[in-house]
């Protein structure tokens, strides 16, 4: 690995941890603000509004204007959204703030992969990216681990503190380190763009491609909103036996996926992508009758393990339905996967009522579509050979 690839990994942590890391503080906030669970989760909404809206255009921008350029923009955008998170005077300035965060945070999310397509051959591509989803998926099982510590002895203001203090160390690496990478930047007319979108949107192959993996992530982050309520309010758990739940499920989807290359090796394409619908559906039916802590925890347990199988196979495959436009197919993925999140944290945020029951009536049924578009794709066999 070389300072490059330090750098990418650096500017990519928040987008990472950004999530995981503050929702431990969410009854904290609830209580500071005197507002009510809906509100507190629906910092995370935003955040995915602001994310999705941000990336459509960040991958044709950095086609155009460069990706150095881009990517001290959007940084930027980030360290304005993260400070006002630590200063927020009220719950709208907070949720506003979240807003123009996530818009900053999708800056990375879809340029980084960009700066290693221009950078890295295949080969080499392909180990670094490795090397990253081992060393983000640990630091999503360590961070409600890390949020809980921070808001114990901090507070709340602490955990979008170190996002912050992460944002600003990385704009000015970049800053200082980051030279640009295109070695082919042209001027692309918006009439371009906006064709290449369409092709992208009208195609049934790209958006049923598109939506499993963003339903899956979907599902996990309406559980990563409405989960510190579960556990810390409806069961009466203390933060450390909350972080410590949370932890296990994240280092489930975590081991699953490193694993995920030789048990597809193993089982083949189609029998891993068959078990792991199987895996995840039973996951989210168990949530329906979970009483405690334990069951709930083993359920959400192992809906990450089908998520962990099924991600990798539909991801790839999805992005190689256009490969003339891999560049603008990453930006329509990660929009199309952040409004999904979006939607459905707010969906369970409104349909919370204090049970687990309110989040799963949620979950079953966009399981349930995630199984009928994977069978579709497979009865087809489209994408999926």
């Amino acid at each position: 690995m070389n300072l490059l690839s330090y750098l990418l990994m650096l500017s990519l942590i928040n987008s990472c941890i950004e999530l995981e890391i503050s929702t431990p503080s969410f009854p904290s906030i609830m209580t500071y603000f005197g507002t009510d669970e809906s509100t507190v989760s629906f910092t995370i909404t935003m955040n995915l509004i602001g994310f999705c809206l941000a990336a459509i255009v960040y991958g044709p921008l950095s086609d155009i204007y460069g990706r150095r350029k881009i990517m001290l923009i959007g940084n930027g955008i980030l360290v304005i959204g993260a400070t006002m998170c630590v200063f927020a005077p009220t719950i709208q300035i907070l949720l506003l703030a979240r807003l123009i965060q996530g818009i900053g945070a999708a800056t990375s999310a879809v340029v980084v992969s960009a700066i290693i397509a221009d950078c890295y051959k295949t080969e080499e591509a392909s180990r670094l990216y490795g090397i990253m989803n081992a060393v983000f998926t640990s630091l999503m099982a360590l961070a409600p681990v890390i949020g809980g510590f921070i808001n114990v002895t901090i507070g709340w203001r602490g955990n979008y503190s170190v996002v912050a203090g992460i944002s600003i160390i990385s704009w000015v690496l970049l800053f200082l380190l980051l030279r640009e990478t295109s070695k082919k930047i042209k001027k692309i007319k918006v009439q371009e763009i906006l064709s290449n979108y369409k092709i992208l949107f009208t195609s049934s192959k790209f958006m049923m491609a598109a939506a499993i993996p963003s339903l899956l992530y979907g599902c996990y982050m309406a559980f990563v909103a409405i989960g510190p309520f579960i556990y810390m309010q409806t069961m009466k758990l203390s933060m450390l036996i909350y972080t410590t739940n949370i932890a296990f499920i994240v280092a489930c989807f975590a081991i699953v996926s490193f694993l995920s290359g030789k048990i597809i090796n193993l089982l083949g394409t189609r029998s891993t992508l068959i078990l792991a619908l199987v895996i995840q559906l039973l996951g989210t039916m168990l949530i329906c009758f979970s009483k405690s802590a334990v069951h709930f925890t083993s359920s959400m347990s192992i809906f990450s393990i089908g998520f962990a199988l099924i991600y990798p196979i539909i991801f790839a495959r999805s992005m190689e339905v256009f490969p003339q436009i891999k560049g603008t197919a990453s930006s329509a993925i990660m929009s199309i996967r952040y409004l999904i999140c979006a939607a459905l944290t707010f969906l369970c945020g409104h349909a919370f009522d204090g049970s687990i029951l309110g989040l799963a009536i949620i979950l079953f049924p966009t399981s349930l579509l995630i199984a009928g578009l994977s069978i579709f794709l497979l009865s087809k066999q489209v994408l999926l050979k």
